[in-house]
């Protein structure tokens, strides 16, 4: 017999799904590493929006005449 299928019985249902990470913690890590690249993206936006934010606070409005920073 091979070790997949002995395996296979010593853990009836749970063969072949993912373990979590710890055991009191029901995250696998593919659910870790999904939310890694969420929150990853979420930051990048983030930078994105603030950064247009400033440009245009720094740039743009004191050119349309709302108020002047460089007094």
């Amino acid at each position: 017999m091979g070790e997949s299928k002995r395996r296979q019985q010593i853990l009836g249902d749970q063969y072949g799904q993912e373990e979590p990470i710890v055991s009191w913690l029901p995250i696998t890590r593919a659910q870790s590493q999904q939310f890694m690249r969420w929150t990853s993206r979420g930051t990048w936006a983030a930078i994105v929006v603030l950064l247009s934010f400033w440009i245009t606070l720094r740039f743009i409005g004191p050119g349309l005449g709302w108020w002047d920073l460089a007094e």
